[in-house]
């Protein structure tokens, strides 16, 4: 089926149809760069990467742009605290930033602006809103006259008047209006400053991200993302300014994530669920995640979810993340102990012969059609939670076929190459969504090295205690690897271990 998107704009979902045929532009809100990147961070642009691939998978060229905030109200506050500058402190946790994408495999971004390096397309921006009446200079600054915009409100359905200055907003001398936003702000004694028509100064948040979206992407462009907290008034104000410089339509598609939520439990045992905020300090430091979970397993978890819903941290859904992630792994491992995969995987064909299809005609059918199911979860408003269900629908399968072949016994060449064809679909289509990025090995097994033949030896050791009825000495085998993270699993064709 051809793709939708739940567009915020209209509050529905619409068949996608790109601005140029062929080719989409995406742009991300990114992050003020004022402190270290936690997990919350990394929601938007984990989702953003697989959506990228997936269009990439079925045939557009994309182009995705995050942009880094590094002049703002929060950045300098955080410098003078830090008792370091602005600059040196953007530069720092902007690096901190970029180091954990790289951590998490997320290579798909085409460009990050700096909000810094964009100050004459700001300025020009705020000249073109003044002459068209958009916009007003007052002492210094330049604000945006939001009762000459008929439709704003347009994206977040709330009135002028719920407009606040919030933490971000600059109060100041010759605003009009309590609902009008700062587009330009004078700037204070050892502040960043550049100069403009007004006197020095340095941009306010909004017109910055309107600014570069557009020297990238154009005027109008296909999809604008971002956290369902930016919605109002960070792109409400996106979008007004944005329509009234150009009086074209600015984006397409609006696209929100859910928030990012820590699940902990009080001391009356109730779960109490919270955004994960700087503000309140139940972050998870994003390094350190990924240090002691590994970058997966967070993607994992992030694209089980809709990318709508609220996600939702604890331990366990960490559990529950692992065990699911692990099937996947166990398949591979299982595949890959069928015998040597290598000549399979060098060649460009895997023959099966008619006879061996024939008998297992469910399977086969099932397989394309679970890759079909698969595609059009995608194509449902980029549903990969729903994308996720199926790969496990089709590993069940490939574990059911190996069940009735008698694999572990009947290691004939039609069975194995089964087998590898397709897990290497399975594989191919996690990958779509940024899954096995080191692929699932295929051509290694368990019994590789000394840990292998160790395990060889307990397990021949335990087969000999259950011949002679031994069973508390099997049993023992059995629990003590199973203390140290080690389950041993009996097939018909013998007895395989994992790791867990």
């Amino acid at each position: 089926m051809p793709l939708r998107i739940y567009n915020t704009l209209t509050g529905q979902k619409e068949l996608f149809e790109p601005v140029n045929p062929g080719t989409v532009g995406i742009y991300l809100c990114g992050p003020t760069v004022y402190k270290p990147p936690h997990m919350g961070h990394m929601v938007g642009p984990v989702i953003f990467d697989a959506i990228k691939r997936y269009l990439t998978y079925t045939g557009y060229k994309v182009t995705l742009i995050v942009n880094i905030t590094d002049v703002e109200d929060k950045l300098i506050a955080a410098a003078i605290e830090e008792k370091t500058t602005v600059v040196e402190l953007a530069q720092r946790y902007t690096k901190d930033y970029f180091d954990a994408l790289s951590g998490l495999g997320i290579d798909t971004i085409d460009h990050f602006p700096r909000a810094s390096e964009h100050i004459a397309q700001i300025v020009q921006m705020c000249q073109t809103l003044i002459a068209k009446g958009f916009a007003y200079a007052a002492a210094g600054n330049v604000w945006f006259d939001v009762a000459k915009d008929g439709g704003y409100g347009k994206l977040s359905h709330r009135r002028p008047e719920d407009q606040e200055s919030g933490l971000r907003e600059l109060e100041g001398s010759g605003k009009r209006n309590p609902a009008d936003f700062g587009l330009w702000k004078s700037a204070k004694a050892d502040e960043p400053s550049w100069d403009s028509p007004w006197g020095k100064g340095r941009p306010g948040w909004h017109i910055e991200c309107s600014a570069m979206s557009m020297k990238y992407l154009g005027e109008t462009f296909d999809i604008h993302g971002g956290g369902m907290d930016l919605l109002f008034p960070h792109h409400e104000n996106e979008l007004a300014q944005s329509e009234c410089c150009t009086g074209k339509p600015f984006a397409r598609y609006w696209m929100h994530n859910g928030l990012t939520k820590i699940k902990t439990k009080l001391s009356s045992g109730e779960l109490k669920s919270e955004k994960m905020s700087k503000s309140i300090g139940n972050v998870i430091d994003a390094r350190l995640f990924l240090l002691q979970n590994g970058a997966e397993l967070f993607r994992y978890i992030l694209l089980s979810t809709h990318y709508r819903s609220p996600i939702d941290f604890s331990e366990d859904v960490l559990v529950a993340a692992k065990k699911g992630l692990t099937a996947f792994h166990r398949l591979a491992q299982r595949v890959a102990r069928l015998g040597d995969t290598r000549a399979f995987n060098q060649a460009n064909t895997i023959h099966v012969a008619e006879s061996f299809k024939a008998k297992h005609a469910d399977f086969f059918r099932s397989i394309p059609l679970l890759k079909a199911k698969f595609l059009e979860m995608m194509d449902d408003d980029f549903n990969t939670g729903g994308a996720i269900g199926v790969l496990h629908e089709m590993a069940n399968e490939i574990n059911s076929f190996l069940e009735r072949a008698n694999a572990e016994r009947d290691k004939s060449a039609d069975v194995l190459g089964a087998a590898i064809v397709t897990t290497q679909m399975l594989t191919n289509l996690g990958q779509v969504l940024g899954l096995f990025r080191a692929p699932v090995a295929l051509s290694t097994s368990n019994d590789d090295g000394l840990a292998g033949k160790l395990m060889e030896l307990l397990i021949k050791l335990r087969e000999d205690a259950r011949k002679s009825k031994n069973f508390a000495l099997a049993d023992g085998i059995r629990n003590g690897l199973s203390a140290i993270g080690v389950t041993l699993e009996d097939r018909a064709g013998g007895t395989d271990w994992r790791k867990d």
